[in-house]
């Protein structure tokens, strides 16, 4: 992981969309706990090193800073209170004076209402500015973490926000840097007009010298001051208009950066079955044009979401034995992705790895096979003081987790590559043979609490349910990312059920800017695609589509 001298190979985080936003709240304020927590004894080697996706910077007044090196895009409306420039540079005062010398008349908005736990982590970093925002004066950003002041190392009291999250600003608890946030205006994030809704829509976004120009720029703004860089991780919502602008980031990032890892995560919320509509053809033409585009251009592409699957009728969200979740919220799905996706990344972000993103993706895509399958068991189900065999052994011969990527129950282990990581159970738990990651998951606010009573503090199975209940704070992970014949049927049902429609009655997706002939040849491709998965003991279906093609 490291390179001479010692510096991390470092990695780019861009997030494309609003569901994209939401898990990477959740992500980034993951990555904030583990900072806090940073003083717990690991061996060096099974940490994670934070400089892989954090950077070191200074403020004009010369403040220390330890931001996300991130780029995310959304749309309009999606800050709510969080200011699109951030607050690190919330002291600089800007001349805002004008020539006119008549009659002026001054407008002002109040400022978007903060729910309890934005209200209260003001009040413990410090306050607010004039302006309402936050004084970055007291902002717990230095590397450091000896010089966060004590009371930020404690678990803050539990909000129940469920009822207060409309966008994924409202439970962010990082700071941004201002190359970070770059908002796409001309499309809304509420209400049912100027969405972004077709990905031919998302790919004309990148056709504009504005936005090309913009997104170049703050590419090479934190490309350039890296080191040594290891590559990109895309988080980019595949169910909308955003698979477009993925299509075309992935397309740039692949020609500019080449030899560089480009790990894309494509991710859709639970969708919410109530009958076929227009909106579910947009949605299923977006997904698969977002797979055929982003697994071509990236080195891996793994699909994350907790539908059972991903066509016209999505089968039910899948259940986590300990977790208590509400399918219909966006803060409690992305929550349980995040908590995935921070495992499932660890291999090329630990301080001492054989792994870096080029060499993960090289291990899976052989043979032309550039999509995986996640899978996660959340917590992992343990006892305190259980060793990893006893816990593995009622497993019997199922894989001890749920599966992420809309395929399915895996009917077996078979698989062409697979990356396993166990975290969070302690070394005097496991065995020679197994690789794990010492530290746990720490799930502090504002992350949900809707873990099963079952569980302690530390996320661990108890005997019976205990007289008072606690909150967890932190949790063992077991992640999977696997090169599986479960995805030929998974991306082979979703090239069925577009095949079998005349796609031309949806013109207006078409308008948007993707001709009819490229999503024939993108319908091909994920065909083509999904052969790559199939073994010799799997049924030829596809045979029997040969003669009507």
């Amino acid at each position: 992981m490291f390179e001479a001298g010692g510096v991390p190979r470092a990695a780019l985080t861009l997030q494309l969309g609003s569901y994209a936003g939401f898990v990477g709240a959740h992500w980034w304020n993951l990555q904030d706990a583990a900072l806090r927590c940073e003083s717990e004894v690991q061996e060096q080697e099974r940490k994670i090193c934070p400089d892989v996706l954090y950077r070191a910077g200074r403020t004009l007044s010369r403040q220390e800073t330890y931001t996300p090196r991130l780029i995310l895009m959304d749309l309009k409306g999606s800050l709510n209170s969080l200011k699109q420039e951030g607050c690190l540079y919330g002291d600089t005062k800007i001349d805002t004076s004008v020539a006119w010398q008549g009659n002026l008349m001054t407008h002002q908005e109040d400022p978007p209402a903060k729910n309890l736990f934005l209200q209260d982590l003001s009040k413990l970093e410090g306050g607010m500015s004039s302006d309402g925002g936050f004084s970055p004066r007291a902002l717990p950003l230095s590397k450091d973490v000896s010089q966060l002041p004590t009371q930020l190392h404690v678990s803050q009291k539990g909000h129940q926000l469920e009822g207060s999250v409309r966008v994924w600003s409202d439970y962010l608890r990082v700071r941004l840097h201002p190359r970070s946030i770059f908002m796409i205006h001309q499309y809304n994030d509420d209400g049912e007009s100027s969405q972004l809704e077709a990905f031919g829509q998302g790919e004309s976004l990148l056709h504009d010298p504005t936005y090309l120009e913009e997104l170049e720029d703050r590419l090479h703004f934190y490309v350039e001051e890296c080191d040594y860089l290891q590559g990109f991780q895309i988080l980019c919502d595949l169910n909308n208009g955003f698979s477009g602008v993925g299509a075309k980031v992935t397309e740039l990032l692949h020609d500019e950066y080449s030899g560089r890892g480009i790990l894309t995560w494509g991710l859709t919320p639970v969708i919410h079955n109530v009958g076929v509509s227009w909106k579910d053809f947009y949605r299923l033409m977006n997904t698969v044009l977002g797979i055929v585009h982003l697994s071509s251009h990236s080195s891996l592409f793994c699909p994350l979401s907790l539908n059972g699957s991903l066509g016209l009728k999505p089968e039910a969200p899948v259940t986590l034995p300990y977790v208590h979740y509400d399918a219909s919220l966006n803060y409690h799905s992305s929550a349980i992705l995040a908590t995935a996706l921070d495992t499932l990344s660890a291999p090329y972000r630990l301080h001492s790895s054989q792994f870096s993103m080029v060499q993960l993706a090289d291990a899976f895509n052989s043979s032309g096979r550039k999509v995986v399958a996640a899978g996660t068991a959340v917590p992992f189900p343990m006892a305190y003081g259980q060793s990893l065999p006893d816990a593995l052994c009622s497993y019997q011969l199922a894989v001890p987790w749920t599966p992420l990527s809309s395929c399915g129950e895996q009917k077996d282990s078979c698989c062409f590559a697979q990356s396993v990581v166990l975290r969070g159970i302690g070394k005097e738990n496991h065995i020679s043979t197994s690789y794990l990651i010492q530290g746990p998951c720490k799930v502090l606010p504002p992350y949900p609490q809707f873990f099963s009573a079952l569980l302690n503090k530390q996320g661990f199975l108890l005997d019976k349910l205990p007289s008072c209940s606690t909150a967890v704070e932190s949790i063992p992970v077991l992640t999977a990312l696997q090169s599986s014949p479960a995805l030929y049927s998974a991306l082979y049902r979703l090239y069925k059920e577009l095949h079998q429609v005349d796609v031309r009655r949806w013109a207006s997706f078409f308008s948007a800017g993707i001709e009819l002939y490229d999503f024939q040849e993108a319908l091909h491709e994920l065909r083509t695609l999904s052969q790559c998965y199939k073994t010799s003991s799997e049924l030829d279906e596809s045979e029997d589509e040969a003669d009507t093609d």
